[in-house]
């Protein structure tokens, strides 16, 4: 990914914390007809001595688990995105020399794939993922909810996926080149969209500051 040294991230926890909070990752694979691009909800957990693994499941009838031992893959995690209007420049009344952009922050995460078929491993896999996405719900949903017989058969249709990391680039464009007049009025216009996901990018700018521009 191109990414100029001042919108370069590479603070694990800054991208991890993306990534937990924007779990859906484009997978993007080498199939037999070319490159192939899967979206799969995906959850990070630590291993000794390595930079971590990302789990998930995928049907049974989903080639890409089948794309071979060690096969390296390219996880996108997109994060906030927000398009940002020239007019929100201060430098726009003193010299018209702006032009609109895109605001966004990812991380690329390059890892390679191992396979679990064994209904334990799934089970587990299964359970993680649903504690972790249900934990915001009044009364969370349990696998153990489900009829014993239909969760079985269910078992039986996905397979366990871990992704070992290899590394990960972080890419934060936001605003870091412009001065602060300029990132104020960026936030300002933001926040005025009143929209979650500009909301979102607004508390970016903010956060990340200016480290090329006074």
């Amino acid at each position: 990914m191109y990414c100029p040294a001042h919108f370069e991230e590479s603070r694990p926890e800054i991208l991890l914390g993306l990534m937990a909070q924007h779990p859906l990752a484009t997978v993007i694979s080498s199939g037999h007809s070319g490159l192939v691009a899967d979206h799969i909800p995906l959850m990070y957990e630590p291993e000794q001595g390595a930079a971590g693994k990302l789990i998930g499941h995928v049907a049974r009838s989903n080639p890409l688990w089948q794309t071979g031992p060690g096969a390296e893959h390219l996880l996108v995690f997109q994060g906030p995105s927000a398009y940002v209007s020239p007019n929100w420049y201060a430098s726009k009344a003193e010299s018209g020399k702006v032009v609109p952009t895109w605001n966004y922050a990812v991380v690329h995460a390059h890892a390679t794939l191992a396979v679990s078929h064994d209904p334990a491993h799934i089970r587990a896999v299964l359970e993680k993922q649903t504690r972790r996405h249900e934990a915001e719900q009044r009364k969370p949903w349990a696998l153990a909810d489900a009829p014993e017989d239909f969760t079985e058969r269910l078992l039986g249709l996905v397979v366990c996926i871990e992704f070992r990391i290899v590394r990960m680039q972080g890419k934060w464009k936001v605003s870091q080149n412009q001065g602060l007049a300029n990132r104020q009025g960026v936030i300002a216009g933001l926040q005025a969209l009143q929209r979650d996901e500009a909301s979102s990018m607004a508390g970016l700018v903010q956060a990340f500051g200016s480290p090329v521009a006074p």
